[in-house]
Formats: structure tokens, sequence, C-alpha cells
């Protein structure tokens, strides 16, 4: 993977089809222990939202590949009392080899990335979550034993998990339907971005209001929270709009025979997943939350490179 070493993960279009089917292989052995680096390197986390799954598992993974890790705690940080983001970014550039970011802004990613040499990755922002679909596309692959023409359909909130999961899905051949309410659609801008791509793979991306038009035949649906970290005053008003785009048994009748359920967790069960179905025998919601830990591991053997 000596094509990522020193690269920033931003987004995942700054991922090609092959970087991502790499990734994923990488993390396969790593999963199944057929490589086991060692790197005496530094990772930070900066972390301006609150995480179980991303903090662990990153945390985790650069201890078991030997390395160290870093909990920048914001409130802390100088940046906390109005610090520039450049110049924190070039401060830290000088004692970290790797920083992800978790936080609302995409932008402050970018800035990030744009003054530190080191690699940055983008541990979720409202515009991305591409560490978690790198798992969600691992959980498929090894599941179908195969990405490429597969269906997958998205219903919810047309946000960042949306966004990461068309421009993956159309990187690797995956056709994918995004089903949401009307005011809640996913940034066209994005969407337009993942038409160019699936266009060239020669797969479809839909965005409909009909879960039902969206779950058709599909082999893997996938849900998240109605409302985001951010979005909580919302919750309340939002549940009504969002009802009827709920995983449930009935749904899951129009899917494929063999379709799995996927969520990123955490799961409100009974609102956008019932407990049936999230504890069902098609749900590989917990393989999913597992292979953050290989995935986020070969991202950064990759982005590292060898000591």
């Amino acid at each position: 993977m000596s094509g990522l070493k020193g690269r920033d993960l931003l987004s995942m279009t700054d991922l090609s089809a092959e970087e991502t089917l790499t990734l994923l292989q990488l993390a396969a052995d790593l999963k199944q222990g057929k490589i086991k680096p060692i790197c005496r390197k530094s990772l930070g986390l900066l972390f301006y939202k609150a995480s179980t799954r991303t903090r662990v598992s990153f945390f985790a993974a650069m201890s078991q590949l030997g390395g160290q890790v870093i909990d920048l705690n914001t409130s802390s940080m100088q940046i906390g009392r109005g610090e520039p983001l450049a110049d924190t970014a070039r401060v830290l550039d000088r004692y970290l080899d790797v920083l992800a970011i978790r936080t609302f802004a995409h932008g402050d990613v970018e800035t990030y990335a744009n003054y530190a040499k080191m690699p940055i990755i983008n541990a979720l922002t409202d515009l991305e979550h591409p560490c978690q679909v790198l798992a969600d596309l691992q959980t498929i692959q090894e599941y179908f034993g195969q990405l490429a023409g597969l269906k997958l359909a998205y219903l919810g909130d047309g946000n960042n998990m949306a966004h990461s999961l068309m421009l993956g899905c159309a990187t690797v051949g995956i056709d994918i339907a995004i089903a949401c309410p009307a005011n809640f659609t996913p940034d066209a801008t994005i969407v337009d971005r993942a038409r160019s791509i699936a266009a060239i793979n020669g797969t479809e991306v839909v965005v409909t209001q009909s879960p039902q038009e969206a779950v058709s035949n599909v082999h893997v649906v996938y849900t998240d929270v109605w409302a985001s970290m951010g979005q909580e005053a919302e919750a309340d008003t939002r549940l009504p709009v969002f009802q009827p785009y709920q995983v449930n048994r009935e749904l899951l009748t129009l899917t494929d025979p063999d379709s799995i359920v996927l969520h990123c967790l955490p799961a409100h069960r009974g609102e956008e997943i019932t407990e049936d179905v999230l504890e069902g025998t098609r749900s590989l919601v917990w393989d999913q939350a597992e292979n953050r830990l290989h995935a986020q591991k070969s991202l950064l053997v990759s982005v590292l490179g060898a000591d």
C-alpha cells in the first residue's frame, strides 16, 4: 500500500476503486493474523464529538500495531481558547505521525490537511464518514464474497453516512438507493459526484422518497439514527417524518432472500430499526462494528508505511 503512504483520507473520493479493494484485502489479512506489522509511530485522536466505536477501534488498532495513541482533549488544548486550527495543525505535525479528527465542519479536516504534512484521517465530519464505510464494505465482502454487482439501500436521513456510502458504493461497483423524506435528501453536490463515479463503473445511484422502491430486491439494507450528533433538539419532531423509513420485518420481505442488515450504531431500537431485526439472523451489525478495528488498522498501516 505504498501508494497511500503519507496520504490523507478526508473523503471516500480520496480512494480509487483499486485502493479501496486493496485496503479491504489488507484488512482481511490483518484480521486473519496473516500480517503482523509493528510500528513505532504515534497516532493523535482529536475528537470534538462523542465517540465509542471510532475512538476505541483507533486506540485498539494502533496499540495492536505496536504504536502509541495520544488522546487530545480539545477542552484542555489552546484551540479551546481560540488558537487557529492552522497553528495547531503545524505544531501537532511536529509531534505526531498521523492524526484522526472527529469534528463538525468538514472544512476543519481540510484545514488540518492543508497545514500538516502528516496523514490526516477523517474520523467523522458532518459531511462524510469514510472510516465507517471501509468497515461496511469489508463486512459486505466477507458475507457475499464480492462487492461488484450487489445492491444496497440506505433508509433515513441524507446525512454523512448517506454521502460516504454513495461515494463508496459507486467506487466499488455497488448499486445504491437512498430513501429519505423530501426535506432530508443528501447534498446535491455529493449525489452528482457519486453518479459521475457510478457512470464510469456501470452502476446506479438513486435518491427516492419511497423506502419500498429503495429496498426492492436489494442485498444490503442500511440505516442510521434519524437525528445525528448536534441534532438532538430535532429528534422528537423528526420521529413522525421518518417513521415510514423504519427497517422492520415487513420491509425486509421486499428484499433479496439472502439480504443482510447493517447499522453504523448507536441504534435507537423501535425508531430507525426494530429490536427483532437488529437482533435477528439477517443482522451483521456486530461483525460490522468489529470490522471498524480491522479496516482502520489497514488504513493506518497503509498511510504510515513501513518503519
